[in-house]
This record gives C-alpha cells, structure tokens and sequence, in this order.
C-alpha cells in the first residue's frame, strides 16, 4: 500500500515574514514553499497550517498580528490550522491524532525555525514511526550569535540527512 502523505508548515507566520524583520532569505523561501503549497492542494493531500503561540512580550502572542498567519498561507476551506505552544508540534497538539485519522504514515515538513520547531517537529514525527521529506531547502531562520541562519538550516538538514528523505522544493511531489 502506498503511503499516505500529509503537508505541514510549520510556523509560516507575520512576525517572521515581515518585511522589517524576516527571516534570512525569506522573499526566496515564500516562493518556494508557495510551490510546494499549492501542489500539495492540487494533490488533494492534507494540509496542516501551524502556528506557534509565543509567551507574554514575544512578536507572536496570541491573537496579536504577529501571531497570525502570513496572508500567502491561508487555509484553504478544510485545512486545520494547529495552535502550538512547543517546538515540537506533536507535543502541543492532537497533530498525531489527526494525522491517525487520515492515516497518514509520511509527513512532508518545511517552514520555520530551522533550528527550533523544524528541528523538534521532525524529531517528533520520527519518533512517532512517521516518514519523513524534510524540505531542504524550505525551511529558514534568523542569525544567531554564533552561526549564520544559513549555517545552521543547514546543520538541521545534515543531523536527520540519514534518516528522513531530504529534497528541494523544487523536487517535492505528492
């Protein structure tokens, strides 16, 4: 039997997509991943939209307008939108209970941060028995002190290289 694929994006949300302060190269990344997006609505797979609830005096608390989602990455009619307050979605969320529900065995993972929720939410798919596309290029994060962004979404795809699929947008297909 083939195995049935689920879409999550993870965190793709104002705060970080703002023009004043976006993540490293995210004009590139919202066009890749916009492919990605609408491929998967083509296919008629689930979509999981995520949202990550930040505490008292971060850019995405709550109902703020940073916390909302980027326009570009509407729901659709249908396509849940899961309210996290870990970096692990699965910690946070009925994700697994929902992707149960479709049976769903392979998850494709992209958004944001590379080395935050990208990480923890891949390490709790595979945890789960999930399969894995990690997006390699579809995932992006800020500069930190000791590592550019770059630096480190790359680090992410070289820890799970071995044990997720690890393919280009361009190369994403459902």
């Amino acid at each position: 039997m083939a195995a049935k694929t689920a879409l999550l994006l993870i965190d793709l949300q104002k705060n970080m997509l703002d023009p004043q302060n976006p993540v490293a190269g995210s004009e590139n990344l919202i066009g890749r991943l916009r492919g990605v997006l609408d491929r998967a609505r083509e296919a008629r797979i689930p979509v999981f939209l995520i949202r990550n609830c930040g505490g008292d005096g971060d850019p995405d608390v709550k109902g703020t307008p940073g916390w909302e989602l980027d326009d570009r990455f509407a729901p659709a009619s249908g396509e849940p939108v899961l309210d996290k307050t870990t970096c692990d979605t699965f910690a946070s969320t009925d994700l697994d209970t929902q992707l149960r529900e479709r049976q769903v065995d392979r998850v494709v993972i992209a958004g944001l941060q590379s080395d935050w929720c990208v990480r923890e939410t891949t390490q709790g798919a595979l945890s789960r028995g999930y399969g894995v596309t990690l997006v390699a290029d579809g995932h992006s994060t800020y500069d930190g002190r000791t590592r550019s962004a770059a630096e480190a979404s790359l680090a992410v795809n070289d820890e799970f290289k071995e044990r997720v699929d690890l393919v280009t947008a361009h190369d994403v297909r459902f």
